[in-house]
């Protein structure tokens, strides 16, 4: 040899070698000189490509396996076996000139059409084979298209290995062009994609638009159609998922942690800029991408998820998968069974947020206040709540501090535990003033402070207003059915004040009515307990 290559180099050389790279492209790509990567070549046993002869006579290497879609199905007359290799791949081809005596020859302008819109020779075989009956090999579609548009070198690249039920990985991509029903105008949908990285078994699911609770669902539904789920998830550093990527501890959203915390599963998100630690899912969204939605239009979302999910159990599921070489369906049987199981109950949504807690010791959430331990005052707090419950956290462990029932807007929510522990000096006078108001008064005061604690204090001083402005009679009256029909508060009392007086009876009425039939009711019951004679 004229050089003596280092060990990396010489790796280098045969590995493109493999390929069926030529000597001026390794040339470039390397540095090397063709006559010395062409000794090296030989030396290692990998064929150099003569000048204008290559891949005439020579059949095509064993790692370049060409797996026919048609095989694994039985769908053509005289289909190969899927791990049998595809021979003469690399023999030179004129573009625009199509094999002799193909059966694809009749379906010439479907191909075309279809190449155009960036459709490739798989989506061509299987809707020849779906819709027009078509009976020969892939192998034939195969050789049909690469005729028309010539031949492509793929690039080398690792593979990952998992065990079964190990991981899975997830990502989003451009889904189909599909009729939005708000605006009549089509729209690109998105593309949910979630790989079990075993079996290569795929989830693909469409959706308008992505938020932090929609991540979520998918994912759960995804692990309902998979009837369990992987131990770890290897996702992108979408918002949706990933607040603050990290190499070492990245910031999961708090959602998104506690849905997958809910089926035992565990986050890590890939490096940023590193693609390639998800490429299975990567393969899986370019796949849907390229072979059943390229190019295809529809007129709602449930049509385009029933197209995407017939063709994923007629051909997904089917195929002879190129890198392992078995049917995905197959390997997916295996998988299944070591998925985690499914928990009973679905998991419960939230929203989150964050609050300050103000000077009276509450936080707003949707216009209602809920109380906060004591010592939190001006401190940020975590916030989670849905239609039954709002939940209190502290920010540095997520332990949670206090849980409420939701309160309607505009009022408030305190825990007794919240209340401080002694009575300031107004509040006891103005307690003291609402029982010499009335019975009915001081107890309802005394409750509306029982539960409300100071946030109350506003509420008993309008009650004691109302009696100054329209009588303690009225009231007293007004108080004690607010007792007795479970509505302790002021707003109650208001109403009903204000409606007696809207009704026409004045205060002075009210009390002449009141008294002969209090002393009335009072004579009856004397009689009744045989108290002795009274007159009238």
């Amino acid at each position: 040899m004229a050089n003596v290559l280092s060990e990396t180099k010489r790796q280098q050389v045969v590995a493109l070698g493999r390929l069926g790279w030529a000597l001026r492209r390794i040339e470039a790509a390397t540095g090397v000189r063709r006559e010395t990567a062409s000794a090296y070549l030989k030396a290692a046993g990998v064929g150099v490509r003569p000048s204008g002869r290559w891949g005439r006579t020579g059949a095509k290497p064993a790692n370049e396996v060409t797996t026919d879609p048609g095989g694994a199905l039985g769908g053509g007359a005289g289909a190969k076996p899927a791990n049998e290799v595809t021979t003469d791949l690399l023999a030179p081809v004129v573009a625009g000139r199509v094999p002799a005596r193909s059966q694809c020859a009749q379906h010439h302008v479907l191909v075309e059409e279809a190449l155009e819109r960036g459709r490739n020779a798989v989506s061509v075989y299987q809707q020849l084979v779906d819709e027009y009956g078509y009976r020969g090999s892939y192998e034939g579609v195969k050789r049909y298209v690469r005729a028309l548009r010539g031949t492509s070198v793929p690039e080398a690249h690792s593979v990952i290995h998992t065990a079964a039920g190990e991981e899975g990985q997830v990502d989003y991509g451009e889904g189909p062009m599909v009729r939005y029903p708000e605006t009549g105008k089509y729209r690109r949908a998105r593309l949910f994609v979630f790989t079990l990285g075993y079996s290569r078994k795929s989830v693909r699911l469409l959706c308008w638009k992505s938020s932090s609770v929609v991540w979520a669902q998918l994912h759960e539904e995804t692990f309902r159609r998979l009837g369990g789920a992987p131990r770890t998830v290897v996702e992108d550093n979408l918002k949706e998922g990933v607040l603050e990527p990290d190499v070492y501890d990245p910031a999961v959203n708090p959602l998104y942690r506690d849905v997958l915390r809910h089926y035992g599963v565990t986050a890590l998100p890939a490096r940023v800029r590193h693609p390639d630690r998800k490429g299975k899912v990567e393969a899986g969204v370019g796949h849907a991408q390229r072979t059943p939605l390229k190019g295809m239009r529809f007129e709602s979302l449930e049509l385009a998820q029933t197209h995407l999910d017939k063709w994923e159990v007629r051909w997904a599921d089917t195929r002879i998968h190129g890198t392992t070489k078995r049917q995905v369906a197959a390997m997916f049987a295996e998988e299944r069974l070591h998925l985690l199981p499914l928990p009973v109950e679905p998991f419960r949504y939230y929203r989150f947020g964050e609050r300050t807690v103000h000077l009276d010791g509450h936080v707003e959430v949707e216009g209602a206040y809920y109380s906060v331990p004591p010592g939190h005052i001006g401190r940020r707090l975590h916030i989670q709540w849905d239609d039954s419950h709002v939940r209190l956290l502290l920010p540095a462990t997520g332990l949670l501090i206090r849980e409420h029932l939701r309160q309607i807007p505009g009022r408030h929510r305190t825990a007794v535990a919240d209340l401080p522990a002694r009575t300031p000096p107004s509040t006891l006078q103005v307690l003291e003033r609402a029982r010499h108001a009335g019975t009915a008064v001081g107890a309802l005061c005394a409750e509306l402070h029982r539960r409300e604690g100071e946030v109350g204090v506003r509420r008993m001083q309008g009650v004691l207003a109302l009696a100054r402005k329209h009588g303690a009679v009225a009231v007293e009256e007004a108080c004690v059915t607010a007792l007795e029909v479970g509505v302790p508060s002021y707003r109650f009392v208001r109403r009903y004040v204000e409606r007696r007086a809207a009704a026409g009876i004045s205060l002075k009425q009210v009390d002449e009515l009141i008294r002969p039939l209090t002393h009335y009711r009072d004579l009856i019951q004397r009689l009744t307990r045989g108290e002795g004679e009274t007159t009238t």
